[in-house]
């Protein structure tokens, strides 16, 4: 794993989310193996990796609610193999379905869930009006859930997840299926709730959306491949990366997924990214690649690599490292 961040995180915090070797088996199938890591408070925190890496069945565990196979996990100083129910009393939690009741209305919503997340009563109205205001649905109360754009929903449902007022927020891919500005308004939501102290701890394969967060681990196939700042991961990407404009496209990049000197290649608009070892020494060998190929190229420039680009060279590695263990 490509560790960038040594020794405990942000020392002068107390962590609010510590995971020693962690493991979910089902059956023979590993679905989370050996991970570890920790979360300061107050840290906006992203899980990064493709469906089927095991995000979500780190944060079932992480929340209490499914069992670890080996390893330990704790979460506001809670065993969550011997303590779920101390866990689920300190945590909010919010799925990507939203997890609301599409036939209520707003405010009832809002009072089911100040009920399950055992709100004093003589709390509840303060607590929802809060959440309205944080959600920005006041004058909203009475639509039914099922109305509600995405956008509108997603929002009360991070308001119904945080009536307790948890210091720590587990979001498992919240934005899957809200547009852009939608996406960008729960993120300002975010960044809000983490400058008075709540740790977020969210799940996304949304690359652009990883930017966001302070800190990040890239998860693939149960292992963590890489823990760091997004700058950081980016910096210290070993592969190189080419940016490639030739004509015709679609030939160029099904050659080039051949090519040798090529780790990856990939459409971005109207070039090509490739990553490659050394990219000095593949210019001129993917020129006459190309050529050889019947693709003609107007320019090869070495790039800056985006996030995208970090997780395809590492999850390649990975793949390509485990394929050939005896």
């Amino acid at each position: 794993m490509l560790s960038l961040v040594e020794g405990r995180v942000m020392t002068e915090q107390p962590n609010s989310v510590v995971i020693e070797n962690l493991v979910k088996r089902f059956g023979s199938f590993v679905a989370v193996d050996h991970i570890s890591l920790q979360v300061s408070k107050g840290e906006v925190f992203g899980f990064l990796g493709p469906n089927g890496a095991g995000k979500s069945t780190t944060i079932r565990m992480l929340c209490g609610l499914l069992k670890p196979s080996a390893g330990c996990a704790q979460v506001a100083g809670f065993d969550v193999a011997r303590n779920p129910e101390e866990v689920r009393q300190n945590i909010g939690y919010m799925s990507q379905k939203f997890s609301l009741y599409n036939d209520l209305k707003v405010i009832e919503n809002l009072r089911l869930f100040a009920g399950l997340y055992s709100v004093p009563a003589k709390m509840v109205k303060e607590r929802i009006d809060w959440a309205l205001q944080m959600a920005d649905l006041r004058g909203q109360e009475n639509l039914i859930t099922a109305t509600l754009p995405g956008g509108w929903k997603q929002r009360l449902a991070l308001g119904c997840a945080v009536l307790h007022r948890p210091p720590i927020l587990f979001l498992d891919e919240p934005t899957s299926g809200v547009d852009p500005i939608s996406r960008r308004q729960f993120w300002d939501l975010i960044h809000s709730m983490a400058e008075d102290g709540v740790t977020v701890f969210v799940t996304t394969h949304y690359m652009e959306e990883a930017e966001y967060c302070n800190r990040l681990a890239l998860i693939f196939r149960g292992k963590i491949v890489a823990l760091g700042t997004p700058s950081q991961l980016k910096s210290a990407m070993k592969s190189e990366l080419l940016l490639v404009e030739c004509d015709p496209l679609g030939t160029a990049v099904e050659v080039l997924q051949k090519a040798p000197e090529v780790i990856d290649a990939a459409v971005f608009g109207n070039a090509l990214h490739l990553v490659v070892e050394n990219a000095a020494a593949a210019e001129p060998l993917i020129r006459k690649y190309l050529g050889d190929h019947g693709v003609t190229v107007a320019n090869i420039a070495r790039i800056r690599p985006t996030l995208e680009d970090v997780f395809v060279s590492l999850t390649t590695t990975a793949g390509k490292q485990e394929a050939t263990k005896p």
